[in-house]
């Protein structure tokens, strides 16, 4: 018998959100065909999508390399309703569930999700009725499970969970980097969630890749613990050995970055002593380092009124700031910058605030890239 919901379920799910593109910079499906084979030949069953990513592309690719390959009962899949940057009334919020279901194929969705839970946007799922609509399409067999994924403080988990106990699970951004971050808040939304006993699916293990290349010190630390470990296998091992853990989420981009991850994850130990000790001093060391800390999911760009391409600006600054690539920080921003909006140009209207999952300061970030780029 489980000790908690999810207990049995492989400890790595394959992410959707960053799959291979062609030449076209559309998603390469006979890419992701070849990943998705890797994956399910190791044993492992858990797929996470959303109605957003990829304008929808990510559903229809979950359909092309998955769903049409293999019998529905020997995966499980996961996606998301957005409630806030992609409807504008109840219906057509709803409607996204209707659309998920005809993008996938899937027949029902194994685990769906409120997406994206933070301080400006989660009462607009109380507002257009979905807390009951998820429950009413569970009733119907269309969703085994239902939770939500968040991004905000550990009050506000802690008022949703209590206001909604029969949520099943929670999707959390857990990683070691943002344990004590307290505009991300790991380690409180984990025991939020704990104490409401609910179980957890992690996503952002690798901080948008960050910490699969982590800052020099980092990688010392790490170089010295296990010479032979990969810097990511440290970031999703660390989420994966936490109680309470449903799977974590890793959004992978090529096959070698899926044979990496099923090197340490298809037979799953979790850290040692010894291994927990160096990741503590990994903590330390990015505690003493200033970069910004952007997971590069461009919520913020799609309402953006002057096209400013947001995460790749933050990027090229994080080249300068964690590894001190002045040149080439600079040769980026003017490259991301061609044939969009520059730091300068931002008119502070606000939206990129209100869209960041990671509660960043947006606005003062830009300021700060336009002094070291637009002079």
């Amino acid at each position: 018998m489980e000790k908690y919901f999810g207990e049995s379920t492989p400890k790595l799910g394959f992410g959707l959100m960053r799959l291979p593109k062609d030449g076209a910079g559309k998603i390469d499906i006979e890419h992701t065909k070849k990943m998705v084979d890797m994956f399910m030949e190791a044993g492992l069953t858990y797929f996470d999508t959303a109605y957003v990513y990829d304008q929808g592309d990510s559903e229809l690719a979950a359909k092309a390399a998955l769903v049409e390959r293999y019998p529905r009962e020997s995966f499980t899949l996961a996606t998301k309703l957005c409630a806030w940057q992609s409807a504008h009334d109840a219906e057509s919020a709803k409607q996204q569930f209707f659309t998920s279901l005809e993008r996938t194929g899937a027949g029902y969705f194994d685990y769906y999700l409120l997406h994206a839970l933070q301080a400006g946007n989660y009462k607009k799922y109380d507002e257009y009725g979905i807390w009951d609509f998820v429950r009413e399409q569970k009733a119907k067999g269309l969703i085994k499970h239902w939770g939500f994924s968040f991004h905000a403080s550990p009050e506000i988990l802690d008022e949703i969970l209590t206001d909604h106990p029969d949520a099943e699970f929670v999707q959390l951004q857990l990683n070691y980097a943002d344990w004590e971050n307290p505009d991300v808040a790991s380690r409180a939304n984990y025991e939020v969630a704990r104490k409401h006993g609910k179980s957890i699916i992690v996503m952002e293990p690798v901080k948008g890749g960050a910490l699969a290349n982590p800052p020099e010190p980092v990688r010392k630390i790490f170089d010295n613990a296990d010479k032979n470990a990969s810097y990511a296998s440290w970031a999703i091992r660390y989420v994966a050995s936490l109680e309470g853990i449903i799977t974590v989420l890793s959004g992978m981009s090529n096959v070698e970055q899926m044979a990496d991850n099923l090197s340490y994850m298809k037979n799953f130990k979790p850290l040692d002593e010894r291994e927990q000790a160096a990741i503590r001093s990994a903590q330390e060391a990015i505690n003493g380092i200033k970069s910004i800390p952007c997971t590069a999911c461009h919520y913020c760009t799609s309402g953006c009124p002057q096209n400013i391409p947001i995460p790749e600006i933050f990027a090229a600054r994080n080249k300068q700031l964690v590894w001190g690539q002045l040149e080439q920080g600079r040769n980026d921003y003017a490259r991301v910058t061609a044939n969009g909006g520059k730091a300068s140009d931002c008119i502070k209207c606000g939206q990129c605030e209100s869209a960041c999952p990671q509660q960043l300061k947006a606005i003062s970030l830009l300021e700060e890239c336009a002094a070291a780029f637009d002079k």
